[in-house]
């Protein structure tokens, strides 16, 4: 295919930024060069922000009926381009046909959700709250936020955010991630058919550079980030300095228990699932399974490996798999097969015995591509670098616990804290994992305990910087200033 320049959208026009160079961008599957992404200077991130600080006012001022209609709008084009949108995020990202579908869904969810901006956004009246006193709270925009996105959910991430902030009357500048910038620049192009007055929505390419200047600008109120947690604390430490707010959600090792009443062949394919896709590049997928007991732990053992024997591992837009309900693609790059096949070696040299090795995995037609096939670790203790480290690849260690308040512990005394699920059908031991378990998000019988729309998202610990959850009512709290009112009226003589 022909390689695409990725332009900026700023002030309601696209522009090729004043760049520092040009960089490629690749299909993972095969490496092919698909497009490039410009370098943006910090002169070219400064004249977005100056145009969404130029059309901040009015747009704060329009009423929030009218703001929720482009959130509507938004929704019915990502609707409409679904499959489209779905074959740019698989040909830039390597994902699989169906998680693209099912994360264009959940983007044009959260804009469903903002849409409901007019109830969402309502304050508190308090009548009589002293004699002849009422008190009143007001939630009101606060200004221009930045948005810097991961490369592992390319359009739905943004949404976790944009559609709320706009909603509630802040403009935003978005800087998509310079390994996959089609995605976004497909999602900017929506935006401009919605009639968006120009400003309030801008989009920027490039690499860090563009980054700390999006961060440093003082026009910038707020700034989310998805990324890892070294990143979320420099970050987060330079946002603080500058007076910003900052939301910010870091890395994960996600944690399944298995406990011995659990139903394990509908747990070996909701596992599978859980573990293996998106190659297991995403912050919800789980990476670590600790069963409960000896004999669970065995049968585990030995399900999931020849499970994870059975796993396509090809190219997502091959039309030979294409409707397969579980494909594994490529890691995103070079860099990051790299650091999986040395986190691979390192759990060899701690001594985990590697009961499934997806080293050398070369996928015919694909020779270039960035394929690392399902890995299984088993005999791994906690502490063992595979279990502190998220990899953010195909590898999964499995860990032996002989009750579950040891389960829950392992999971507890982890320096992440995203998600976490527990097999069972016992109601007790369901409650005590949902209750004493220090981790955001739980599932129970569920792989991947990511809340819908509607539900607040993030984890606690080292996932989470922030005392505020992205998307659903929990995020307008992050784009809103509460203002408090207390009046009094005398009678006028």
């Amino acid at each position: 295919m022909s390689s695409k320049k990725v332009m900026n959208y700023v002030g309601g026009e696209w522009v090729e930024p004043e760049n520092g160079g040009w960089l490629d961008v690749e299909n993972p599957s095969t490496g092919e060069v698909i497009g490039q992404c410009p370098l943006s200077t910090r002169a070219a991130v400064d004249s977005a922000i100056e145009a969404a600080a130029g059309a901040y006012p009015e747009w704060s001022r329009t009423p929030v009926a009218r703001r929720a209609q482009y959130m509507a709008k938004l929704a019915e084009l990502l609707r409409e381009n679904e499959e489209a949108l779905t074959r740019v995020m698989t040909l830039e990202n390597g994902k699989s046909l169906p998680d693209a579908q099912a994360e264009v869904k959940r983007a044009l969810e959260n804009c469903e959700v903002a849409s409901g901006m007019p109830t969402l956004i309502q304050g508190v009246k308090v009548m009589g709250c002293s004699f002849g006193i009422d008190g009143e709270v007001l939630r009101l925009p606060v200004g221009v936020f930045g948005m810097i996105a991961p490369f592992n959910f390319p359009a739905m991430v943004p949404f976790w955010f944009l559609p709320y902030a706009l909603a509630a009357g802040n403009a935003m500048v978005v800087k998509a991630s310079e390994q996959v910038p089609l995605s976004m620049q497909f999602v900017g192009e929506l935006i401009d058919q919605t009639g968006l007055p120009a400003g309030v929505f801008s989009l920027i390419n490039g690499d860090r550079t563009a980054a700390e200047a999006l961060v440093a600008n003082p026009n910038i109120k707020g700034i989310s980030l998805v990324g890892n947690s070294k990143t979320c604390r420099v970050v987060g430490r330079k946002c603080a300095e500058g007076g910003k707010r900052f939301l910010g959600m870091g890395s994960a090792k996600n944690h399944l228990v298995v406990m011995p009443d659990a139903k394990v062949d509908e747990v070996i394919r909701n596992m599978i699932t859980s573990c293996y896709g998106c190659a297991g590049q995403r912050c919800m997928a789980s990476s670590a399974i600790v069963a409960v007991g000896r004999e669970m732990y065995e049968r585990i053992c030995e399900k999931f490996v020849s499970a994870s024997r059975e796993v396509i591992v090809a190219n997502p837009l091959d039309e030979v798999v294409a409707g397969e309900a579980m494909v594994m693609g490529p890691v995103i790059s070079a860099r990051s097969k790299e650091f999986i096949l040395s986190m691979i070696e390192k759990g060899c040299a701690e001594g985990a015995h590697l009961a499934l090795d997806g080293r050398g995995l070369v996928v015919k037609g694909c020779e270039q591509g960035h394929f690392v096939g399902p890995t299984v670790f088993t005999d791994v203790k906690p502490g063992m670098a595979v279990h502190r480290t998220e990899i953010f690849g195909p590898v999964v260690v499995i860990l032996q616990a002989e009750t579950l308040d040891e389960a829950i512990g392992i999971i507890n005394e982890h320096e992440y804290g995203n998600g976490a699920s527990i097999y069972t059908q016992n109601g007790y031991w369901a409650r005590k994992f949902k209750l004493e378990t220090l981790c955001g998000m739980i599932g129970v019988n569920v792989g991947i305990p990511a809340p819908v729309a509607y539900l607040p998202f993030g984890g606690m610990k080292e996932s989470l910087f922030a005392d505020i959850k992205a998307q659903s009512r929990s995020v307008i709290d992050f784009y809103t200033e509460s203002k408090v009112i207390t009046e009094r009226y005398w009678q006028e003589q």
